[in-house]
């Protein structure tokens, strides 16, 4: 919250500030009430932050994920499932978790050009999730290819070095959007 506050400019030009949460974190039963007093202190708003949870800690903790969920909902916050589709029944606990984005595990993103199983696969996840509501992201967007393979599908975002490589917070240049399927200048060449 901090980071997010210290610059008003660059906090509105931020869209969504996504956030990984862990197991640890999400069985925490302070969590929630510290992460509500920091963003009224700091005036950040909610809807600024996205958490992330991955879908083996979300179902392994279900009603804890659930709680969770719905109390950071209320003052704003979003939630993708992350690594979606790597666990065993992801589509029966997907009805149950109110997130608003779905990550698409990287798994079946990778080997989208050649593999038709795991085309079969994206397709899926994203007409099921666009059904519900939800946005999708892809994860390992790695080249230009994957990224109009995802455009073709409708998946909604993308993730990886195909977009942009990791960057340290500090480090970060205001950010630029890009349409899925179109490579960031820096990496085009």
């Amino acid at each position: 919250m901090k980071w997010l506050s210290s610059d008003v400019d660059q906090l509105n030009r931020l869209d969504t500030c996504m956030l990984n949460l862990s197991g640890q974190t999400l069985t925490d039963e302070t969590f929630a009430g510290f992460t509500i007093e920091a963003i009224h202190r700091s005036r950040v708003p909610g809807n600024k932050i996205c958490f992330e949870i991955t879908e083996t800690v979300a179902i392994a903790n279900l009603s804890k994920a659930r709680t969770l969920i719905k109390e950071l909902k209320a003052v704003g916050c979003r939630f993708a499932l992350d690594d979606f589709g790597s666990g065993m029944s992801s589509y029966a606990y997907l009805k149950t978790l109110p997130v608003d984005f779905i990550k698409i595990d990287g798994i079946f993103v990778k080997d989208i050009l050649t593999d038709p199983v795991d085309t079969a696969m994206v397709r899926s996840i994203n007409e099921i999730g666009h059904i519900m509501g939800k946005k999708t992201i892809a994860e390992y967007v790695e080249n230009e290819a994957i990224m109009q393979k995802l455009q073709e599908l409708d998946v909604d975002f993308g993730q990886g070095f195909g977009i942009a490589k990791p960057e340290i917070i500090s480090g970060i240049r205001p950010p630029t959007e890009f349409k899925l399927g179109q490579m960031p200048p820096e990496l085009s060449a």
